[in-house]
């Protein structure tokens, strides 16, 4: 029994996409469509609407594909069409409410093996984030990017991003405590 790979090569994938191959964009799809719908999800607490958010992104980048340099990672490409429509979805519907009069709070360590032990809480406790600390929180903590690159793509103060993520690891270290605190008085 021969074995055959499930997708191929993704280069030759995206030559024939390019080309408006539409079931080479339907592999595409298929490849990289539940990663997308997760980090949609990061920003996006409705699942509707992280999936019109997936639909959108898919669409962009199909139109956009002939500006996808083969030499880039064609995944990364696709997450931030992704990232970039669900701020742009968050700014379209007010959620994104930034003032310059935040005051920075104390910054505060997570440590890695509460983080293990209470994984599937602290994703519900970002989902409870407000919505501005937790669009900063997931570009900076999951993301990656930089204060600045958060500032620029939100068009807001470097320091607003700062005060955010300070106030949303806060939050996040509180409910952290009182988890641990609780688990600790039943054992």
């Amino acid at each position: 029994m021969a074995i055959r790979a499930l997708y191929p090569l993704e280069a030759e994938l995206i030559r024939k996409a390019k080309a408006n191959d539409r079931a080479a964009q339907l592999m595409l799809y298929n490849k990289h469509a539940s990663k997308m719908l997760a980090v949609a999800r990061y920003y996006i607490k409705d699942l509707h609407h992280a999936e019109d958010v997936l639909m959108t992104a898919f669409f962009k980048a199909f139109n956009k594909l002939n500006q996808f340099k083969n030499d880039l990672n064609f995944e990364g490409w696709l997450r931030k069409i992704v990232v970039n429509e669900a701020l742009s979805l968050l700014r379209r519907t007010n959620k994104l409410i930034y003032t310059d009069t935040e005051k920075l709070f104390e910054q505060s360590e997570l440590h890695d093996s509460q983080i293990e032990e209470n994984c599937d809480e602290i994703l519900l406790w970002i989902d409870q984030l407000p919505e501005n600390q937790k669009v900063v929180f997931i570009l900076y903590a999951v993301e990656g990017y930089s204060h600045k690159e958060i500032a620029l793509a939100l068009n807001i103060p470097v320091g607003t991003s700062k005060s955010y993520l300070s106030r949303a690891r806060s939050k996040l270290q509180k409910k952290l405590n009182n988890s641990y605190l609780k688990k600790n008085e039943k054992a």
